[in-house]
C-alpha cells in the first residue's frame, strides 16, 4: 500500500474555534473549505477538522480511556504553557517544570487531549 497522504483529522464542535487554536499553537494558517479546516504550517496539512455538532469530548486522562492524543516535543515548556493556555488550552494534568524531562496533558477548547513534552530528543 502506497499511502500518498497522511493527516489526523480531528471531529470538533466549532470549526473556527478548534481549527484558529491548533494553527496559534503549530504557528500555522487555516484553510477553510464548507464544514472542514485545515491547519497548513510550512504548506503543508497538520491537522484537518470536520463539524461534529454535539461532539462529546473524552474524559482523559483519568476517565475513560483517551481516543487518541497528541504530544509535541517543545523547547521551552514554560513558554510553550504559557501560549497554549492564551490560545485556549486547558491544563488536565501537571508536572514539576523543574524536572529536566516530562510532559503535562491538556485539552483543546474541544477537549481533545494533547501533551507538551519537553527533555525528548
Amino acid at each position: 500500500m502506497r499511502v500518498t497522504k497522511q493527516v489526523v483529522v480531528l471531529d470538533v464542535p466549532d470549526l473556527a474555534v478548534a481549527s484558529t487554536f491548533w494553527a496559534t499553537l503549530l504557528d500555522g494558517t487555516v484553510s477553510v473549505e464548507d464544514d472542514w479546516h485545515t491547519v497548513l504550517v510550512d504548506g503543508e496539512p497538520r491537522l484537518d477538522f470536520q463539524l461534529v455538532p454535539g461532539l462529546v469530548p473524552p474524559d482523559w486522562p483519568d476517565g475513560e480511556p483517551q481516543q487518541l492524543h497528541l504530544d509535541l516535543s517543545v523547547e521551552d515548556i514554560r513558554s510553550a504553557h504559557d501560549e497554549a493556555i492564551a490560545a485556549g488550552a486547558r491544563l488536565l494534568q501537571g508536572a514539576d517544570l523543574d524536572l529536566p524531562r516530562g510532559f503535562q496533558v491538556y485539552a483543546d477548547p474541544a477537549g481533545h487531549p494533547f501533551c507538551l513534552c519537553w527533555g525528548s530528543d
